[in-house]
């Protein structure tokens, strides 16, 4: 059974708790820490975006359509849909000779208030660049240029992404590769079906995704291609924090704090993962109810907190995601979330 992670205090008791799992795995996969069931398969979700955008960089399509960091940050993202995110998007799918007619990730309103109360106060309805995926679809398409050859005679980009998020299109097959190559779990006979943006995602072992990440931090244990392209893809986000998430987000606030010593990315339904890299190590993280911003958030940091090298004044901004007062409509102090015994135990231990 999954132990408790996070607790909710209200006064001096525990109101509810958190279960959940946690993995922390060096690049040669030797598990370093774990706490609850770390073997059981789960779907990922969008922590994997880094991996799923290792070919558009270990291909030359990066490099011909002379990507910049901010495009290759969103690329990685699940954004806010922010003006500045969905103009990113744009601009990446322009540099393909497209727009963003050939997304399939479906529309969304934007996850940031003061935007989504923009499109409305202007009458507009949100498309497929505000979903929060629209990054993560743009490099799929700047992908399928190089796939083509570069070369469209006879073959028009736009039929030839069309379907793109089904498992059997050229595109999705070199993200699956990625995905397996990386975590080295057999997606050929893992639980499968279909993410949230429409392509295919796959259930996989949280000892396997820490593996994936303490790799992408590193690049030991990748092809000569993907390690480039995993520290390309870390410096790009280290440089621009703002494109994988967003104004209030927790990736985007600690990663534009403490750089390059942490990549962290968020999936749906309480799932985190991040790649240590000055310390070597990959953490997977599953909580058991599905809990994002309350429990998720709160073990991420955590782990960053008890690992990373962090000053007085890291630290402090660390605490304040990992010990997160709660207050009442009046401003009231009237309880906390915060990482449980166990929790805390563990990576003392780590």
């Amino acid at each position: 059974m999954n132990p408790v992670l996070v607790e909710v205090w209200r006064g001096d008791a525990v109101e509810s708790e958190h279960a959940g799992s946690v993995a922390i795995v060096d690049a040669d996969g030797c598990v370093v820490a774990q706490l609850g069931d770390i073997e059981r398969p789960i779907f990922p979700r969008s922590t994997v975006k880094a991996l799923q955008a290792l070919p558009l960089v270990e291909s030359d399509a990066a490099d011909r359509l002379q990507l910049t960091d901010d495009e290759l940050a969103i690329a990685c993202a699940s954004h806010n849909g922010e003006p500045e995110h969905a103009r990113t998007a744009a601009h990446m799918l322009a540099k393909a000779g497209v727009d963003a007619s050939v997304l399939e990730c479906g529309a969304h309103w934007p996850y940031h208030e003061t935007a989504s109360r923009a499109l409305a106060a202007r009458g507009e309805m949100p498309t497929a660049l505000n979903n929060n995926c629209s990054g993560k679809h743009a490099g799929f398409i700047c992908l399928a240029c190089a796939l083509m050859g570069w070369n469209d005679e006879g073959l028009n980009l736009r039929q030839y992404v069309k379907g793109y998020v089904k498992p059997d299109h050229p595109v999705m097959r070199e993200v699956i590769d990625a995905l397996q190559s990386t975590t080295g779990f057999d997606l050929s006979t893992a639980p499968h079906g279909i993410d949230g943006c429409s392509i295919p995602t796959f259930a996989i072992p949280l000892r396997h995704l820490a593996h994936a990440f303490a790799r992408l931090g590193t690049g030991i244990g990748l092809r000569e291609g993907q390690a480039r392209a995993a520290k390309r893809l870390r410096a790009a986000v280290a440089k621009s924090p703002f494109m994988v998430a967003g104004t209030g987000r927790f990736d985007t606030a600690v990663m534009q704090r403490l750089g390059e010593r942490v990549f962290c990315k968020v999936g749906a339904e309480g799932v985190y993962c991040a790649a240590l890299p000055q310390v070597g190590l990959g953490v997977a993280i599953k909580i058991a109810d599905g809990n994002n911003a309350r429990a998720a958030e709160v073990v991420m940091a955590t782990v960053i907190e008890s690992l990373v090298a962090l000053d007085a004044v890291e630290e402090e901004f660390m605490h304040g995601y990992s010990d997160v007062p709660l207050k009442n409509w009046n401003g009231i102090e009237v309880g906390a979330i915060k990482a449980s015994a166990t929790l805390r135990g563990a990576m003392t231990a780590t």
